[in-house]
């Protein structure tokens, strides 16, 4: 009974007051949460008026917006009457633990930055970044979007890539195509490699600048190799790499040179 009473007299003393307090910061929630939300989207189209780089896009909205919000809870948390200072302090030390258990979340976030900084890559280039490869989509706080070529989606936290050696196949205009074609040791190299310059020149997606060359390689176990490496057009790469693998064969054929397959020569002895 005796807490019933000290209960009925605070509410009698302070149940209007407490009311009020929590029906403002209801308020204050409700409608910070609308203002937050137009801000965003007037954040995202200021963006877009100044042409932001694709890259940089989804992590500066999603920072604005999550800065937003802690501001809108602190806010809220100040109209109930929680004071400031201790609040603070209680961040600081759940922050330290937090922290402390967050610690591949907080690298992956230090990665985004240190890629959307450094720029080793931006939306829609194709990269290689050790184990994994795929086009870039996008860009976010913690992790980075990859679509391979067979259309999968790949997530890959920030700090992987930021740590890692990454391969661009975007970066550069122009890219070297290296093909290797072997002949048979009794076909004629000198004819086989003016049919290979022939059909490079003829190439109208093949430069002239850099060079594109010929070589005899190697002198391998079955056949005399060839390396071809003319210089593209980067969107042009894998249209001119699968184009000579097919009229290299057909042009061979037509001229009477072989390309041979794996063999071995095996003696037999009779001992007596």
């Amino acid at each position: 009974m005796e807490y019933l009473e000290q209960a009925k007299t605070f509410l009698a003393t302070r149940g209007v007051e407490l009311g009020l307090m929590i029906i403002k910061a209801a308020v204050i929630l409700i409608i910070g949460l609308q203002v937050v939300k137009f801000l965003s989207r007037t954040f995202s189209k200021f963006m877009d008026s100044r042409n932001f780089d694709a890259s940089l896009k989804p992590f500066l909205k999603s920072l604005f917006h999550n800065i937003l919000l802690i501001l809108l809870i602190l806010s809220v948390l100040a109209t109930l009457g929680i004071e400031m200072t201790s609040f603070v302090a209680i961040i600081g030390a759940a922050g330290l633990a937090i922290g402390l258990a967050l610690q591949g979340s907080l690298q992956n976030f230090a990665g985004g930055v240190i890629i959307l900084t450094l720029k080793p890559f931006k939306v829609g280039d194709y990269i290689d970044g050790g184990s994994v490869s795929g086009t870039v989509k996008e860009i976010q706080i913690f992790h980075t979007i990859l679509a391979t070529p067979d259309n999968v989606r790949i997530t890959v936290p920030n700090g992987q890539l930021s740590n890692n050696s990454i391969k661009n196949y975007s970066a550069n205009d122009t890219r070297r195509v290296d093909l290797v074609f072997g002949i048979g040791y009794d076909d004629d190299i000198k004819k086989a490699k003016e049919i290979l310059l022939n059909m490079v020149k003829s190439d109208e997606r093949v430069l002239a600048d850099p060079a594109p060359s010929v070589t005899v390689a190697s002198l391998g176990d079955s056949s005399v190799n060839f390396n071809v490496r003319p210089w593209v057009n980067r969107a042009d790469y894998w249209d001119v790499y699968w184009d000579f693998q097919e009229n290299v064969k057909l042009e061979f054929d037509k001229n009477g040179i072989s390309i041979p397959f794996p063999q071995r020569d095996i003696h037999i002895y009779n001992e007596k």
